[in-house]
């Protein structure tokens, strides 16, 4: 038997041959773009690179379990960091009358924890979508790009369409197995971390062919994403489609439930195909766009469900009306009923978006509340679903840069300011951010005192921050991965965010790869790694 990590070996001897680091071009910030080396811009480096961790894994004395999971979900905070976790913990135990720090989220009881390496192949720091191909699609990518290859560069239409460089999500892995899949979240179902489980785009901002064309890039060739969802596999299979984003699937010239127009210049409404598919194959299917219609489809029981409930995001979870407007745990608990029908299982994909919209806008109080809307949305499924048969995964797809700072005593607001002061005797928050736009206008020393402000501490109060830029950025810290359920040990150590799709297949027993039910790398396995080996030294 050829060993993974010696393929890996000869990936990356080719790489140093062939590949120069750098190139000319620059990337969407005007900094020098890295051109990935030549192994990995290839979907084989990523898979073998997880197969060797879970070899190393399980050499190294995790003797796993003999269970195989039949559901999973995926959980995904947007943008949760570690510092987010921490403070929206605090939160939970101050909104509850505690001191905080004491408190724990839903998830931070799952039996085992580990931390995720979320960088770009051509960037330091990850955006949401190659990072979403990564946590669903098994393999690192270029910034702005969802579903392919590093071999396909942002806005490179017809390199996206070189089917080496299309890959196939966990999603697409479980349908292939006779699982059902879903996706629901509380951004657009076509922003970009839903939209690696089912698109294939060399641009994450292109949702509608409006935002094709007006890349110069024709549509009909590159179809935008809110069409690959509802006309190309796997999307036109999922069960269950749940969040924003009404104006991608519609025309400009119709007005949606709620008095917002279409963004489609192609005159399609998608919503009336994902129907007619439908109903052209005979299934029962039910589209809804507010609370009451979401319930009401949950006792019906349909076969397909779509639910678009604004036209962009999801409104915040504490500016929300909860009369119309339906919580994550509630979408989360429809699509755990409606998906659990399948006897095989499913794979469903949930995401907490807002986290991340939150504290690009220096709004920790909503970061934070977003963050314990993930929680209870976790909570529910530990109560609906079983530690012994159904895999639970949470995790992020980035971090942020708001620091949780300052030396408080014990139960200080994690909203307030800290319980030190600058060295000239001015307040400063306990949650701040290193950059973004609620940086005050410069001046001489001593600092303004934020505290002092007209609007301090209502909900949409930014934070206090050093540089200024119109929108926050990520941060580069590795983020937590949170495990319950069959193999959850596997998800232990510190590991490329890649691996996370590979793991999820090897402990429910689907994809291509080898998994839990095959036991070690079969024979047939290494003859693979031999021939793409053979073939690598041959190039």
């Amino acid at each position: 038997m050829l060993p993974t990590r010696f393929y890996l070996m000869l990936c990356c001897l080719l790489a140093r041959a062939r590949s120069d680091r750098y190139h000319a071009a620059t990337s969407e910030y005007g900094v020098p773009a890295y051109a990935a080396e030549a192994a990995e811009i290839t979907a084989d480096y990523w898979a073998a690179e997880a197969r060797a961790g879970i070899e190393d894994r399980l050499h190294q004395g995790y003797s796993g379990d003999t269970r195989a999971a039949r559901n999973v979900i995926m959980f995904l905070g947007d943008g949760m960091s570690v510092p987010t976790i921490t403070a929206a913990r605090t939160l939970l135990g101050q909104r509850g009358g505690r001191t905080g720090e004491e408190a724990q989220l839903s998830f931070e009881k799952f039996p085992t924890v580990g931390l995720s390496k979320t960088y770009c192949t051509d960037a330091q720091i990850a955006d949401s979508a190659c990072s979403a191909t990564a946590y669903l699609c098994g393999t690192k990518a270029n910034e702005g790009t969802l579903g392919v290859t590093a071999a396909v560069r942002r806005r490179d239409c017809a390199a996206s369409q070189v089917p080496s460089s299309r890959l196939t999500s966990i999603a697409a892995w479980a349908l292939a197995d006779g699982r059902d899949a879903g996706i629901v979240t509380t951004a657009r179902v076509t922003h970009a971390s839903p939209a690696g489980a089912y698109a294939r785009s060399a641009n994450r901002d292109w949702e509608s062919d409006t935002d094709v064309t007006t890349d110069d890039v024709d549509s009909t060739q590159c179809p935008d994403i809110a069409a690959q969802l509802v006309n190309e596999e796997p999307g036109k299979l999922f069960k269950v489609i749940l969040g924003g984003g009404r104006r991608e699937f519609l025309p400009s010239s119709v007005v949606d439930e709620e008095g917002t127009s279409g963004r489609r210049s192609d005159k399609r409404n998608l919503i009336e195909e994902w129907q007619a598919d439908k109903r052209s194959r005979n299934e029962t299917f039910r589209y809804v766009w507010n609370r009451e219609q979401l319930l009401e489809a949950r006792e019906q029981g349909p076969q397909y469900l779509l639910g678009l409930f604004e036209a962009s995001h999801m409104q915040y979870h504490m500016e929300a009306d909860n009369r119309t407007e339906p919580s994550l745990a509630e979408l989360t608990e429809t699509a755990i009923r409606l998906l659990s029908r399948n006897q095989r299982g499913f794979f469903l994909f949930v995401e907490s978006g807002r986290i991340d919209h939150a504290h690009h806008e220096n709004l920790p109080e909503l970061a934070l509340d977003e963050t314990l809307a993930l929680s209870a949305a976790v909570q529910r499924a530990t109560e609906l679903l079983s530690a012994e048969q159904d895999l639970l995964v949470v995790t992020a797809d980035h971090a942020h840069v708001m620091a949780f700072n300052g030396y408080s005593a014990r139960g200080n607001s994690v909203l307030g300011p800290s319980g030190t002061r600058d060295s000239d005797g001015v307040h400063y928050m306990t949650l701040s951010y290193t950059n973004g736009p609620g940086h005050r206008a410069p001046g001489t020393r001593p600092r303004s005192d934020v505290t002092l402000e007209q609007d301090y501490r209502s909900t949409r109060w930014m934070s206090h921050v050093d540089v200024p830029l119109s929108s926050e950025t990520h941060g580069g810290d590795d983020v937590g991965v949170f495990a319950r359920g069959p193999q959850h040990g596997l998800f232990g150590g510190v590991y490329e965010q890649s691996r996370l799709p590979h793991l999820m297949a090897y402990a429910t027993c689907l994809g291509p790869e080898p998994h839990a039910c095959s036991g070690a790398i079969s024979n047939a396995a290494s003859a693979a790694l031999l021939a793409s080996a053979a073939l690598l030294l041959a190039l």
